[in-house]
């Protein structure tokens, strides 16, 4: 039996969730997402990929500034929704918001709770070197995604993956689970799991300042530092060029032999020595530029040794 739903969510992450729901007869009553902000060149207002995207589904679209107020409740109120979904909304909803749908508010999270509550849980994933992630579809209660856990996939980590990769994955995974866990919410078979206390760990938002690269990890911590990172804000090294420095983000890299100094060019292929081992950077970003293969960077920038980044 369909449900009739307000959708809450504004990155691309959320949108294959949104789509599915439709897709599969759920009533969308109202999306509700971020307002829109400029960007580009012209820094023209861009509505936020939920947006565009229910726009094209005719779902009406709400971009409150708060959820705080007696006008924002009783909006909410008004789309006489049996539940809601929540996909990366990034605003907190207020307990009169939660209690305001008979059968509760349900987010979806990108990451295995109780690890990685919070903002960044992709990166944070990658970053830390974890060997798995997935997503969870949880019962929303006033905490930071401390709710009751109804259902969840995995999904192993390789070495290969960026960010982008991993999130690329997990959205229409998160879709798929999302889509079961309303149908079982519509048959009243839905049942919800304490998270436990054991094993929590919480991912702040990436701050820029944490990007640059430290050569003097270990290849892996390298590695992964700068696939958790990529494609933004993209860890990054800086390189001596015609005597000026440069600023280099490194999208996506591969494990190398070879050993020297920490930031030591150790070939012509940009094999760069870590504290231990080596990386060999696969595609790169150079500051104003586009992102490119290596191949295609050593073509206009010969590095070689004894050359180093730092």
């Amino acid at each position: 039996m369909p449900l009739r739903l307000i959708f809450m969510g504004t990155p691309e992450f959320a949108v294959p969730t949104l789509l599915a729901l439709a897709d599969h007869g759920h009533e969308i009553a109202a999306v509700y997402t971020r307002a829109p902000k400029p960007a580009g060149r012209g820094m023209k207002l861009q509505a936020t990929p939920v947006e565009q995207a229910a726009r094209q589904l005719g779902i009406p679209v709400l971009t409150p500034k708060t959820l705080r107020t007696p006008e924002a409740e009783a909006e909410f109120r008004s789309h006489s929704a049996d539940a809601a979904v929540v996909v990366a909304y990034g605003m907190i909803l207020p307990q009169n918001i939660l209690d305001a749908v008979p059968l509760g508010c349900f987010n979806l999270h990108g990451s295995l709770l109780p690890r990685w509550r919070g903002a960044a849980p992709i990166q944070r994933a990658i970053m830390t070197g974890d060997a798995e992630s997935g997503v969870m579809v949880m019962k929303m209660d006033a905490g930071l995604d401390t709710g009751d856990v109804a259902m969840a996939e995995r999904l192993p980590i390789t070495d290969a993956m960026t960010a982008q990769d991993l999130h690329d994955a997990l959205a229409p995974l998160g879709a798929d689970l999302m889509v079961r866990a309303m149908g079982a919410l519509s048959r009243g078979g839905l049942q919800l799991t304490r998270q436990s206390e054991e094993g929590v760990t919480y991912a702040a938002k990436i701050d820029k300042a944490e990007a640059r690269i430290d050569w003097t990890k270990s290849a892996h911590e390298v590695l992964r530092h700068i696939h958790g990172l990529s494609p933004f804000p993209g860890a990054w090294f800086e390189i001596a060029v015609d005597g000026e420095p440069v600023r280099i983000k490194v999208l996506r890299c591969e494990l190398a032999k070879g050993s020297g100094a920490p930031g030591d060019v150790l070939d012509d292929r940009l094999t760069i020595a870590c504290g231990a081992g080596a990386i060999r950077i696969l595609d790169l970003q150079r500051a104003g530029k586009p992102p490119m293969k290596a191949e295609a960077f050593l073509n206009g920038t010969p590095l070689k040794p004894p050359a180093r980044v730092s």
